[in-house]
């Protein structure tokens, strides 16, 4: 009987040693996959919340830029419409956007400075290349670059933002 007890022991300690790995593997993988998880739902779904914040944050700034009391006015340019400078120059630029000045008075003047606000817009958009419009910070620098343009056409920092409302690229 000594010996049979003897051979059973190494079995059970075996046995026991696999358990014990099997244990610590799900308590790793559940460990892993709470953490995952959580920083899943920070990043993803619980930051809908801080977008809005920043959103909010971003309205106050534009109304305090357009002056206590002051309208911001909105107006649409013609579509642009203009060849990229990639090499062999088969790609265009289809683009139609919309202004928001800091008041009533801009949208006349810009307006008026048409034929000037064509000029600089399609200068800028046929200087850039398929590369360069590819990413969306790239977009975004592209809005900026032209709300730089159209504040040197007018004068002063008279144009606030620039929307997007279509942008084709082929």
């Amino acid at each position: 009987m000594a010996e049979e007890e003897k051979l059973e022991s190494p079995k059970e300690e075996k046995k026991k040693r696999g358990k014990l790995k099997w244990i610590i593997i799900l308590v790793l993988v559940l460990g892993l996959g709470g953490g995952g998880g959580y920083f899943a739902y920070t990043k993803f779904f619980s930051g809908k919340g801080d977008a809005n914040a920043t959103k909010e944050a971003g309205e106050e700034a534009s109304a305090e830029e357009a002056g206590e009391g002051g309208e911001t006015g909105m107006t649409s340019l013609p579509t642009f419409v203009v060849n990229l400078a990639d090499p062999l120059g088969r790609r265009y630029l289809k683009l139609s956007i919309d202004v928001e000045v800091k008041d009533l008075k801009t949208v006349e003047e810009l307006t008026r400075a048409e034929p000037k606000v064509r000029d600089a817009v399609i200068l800028l958009l046929s200087s850039k290349t398929f590369a360069d419009l590819s990413t969306m910070e790239s977009k975004l620098l592209l809005k900026n670059e032209i709300v730089e343009r159209l504040n040197q056409v007018l004068g002063g920092s008279k144009v606030l933002r620039v929307y997007f409302t279509e942008m084709v690229v082929q």
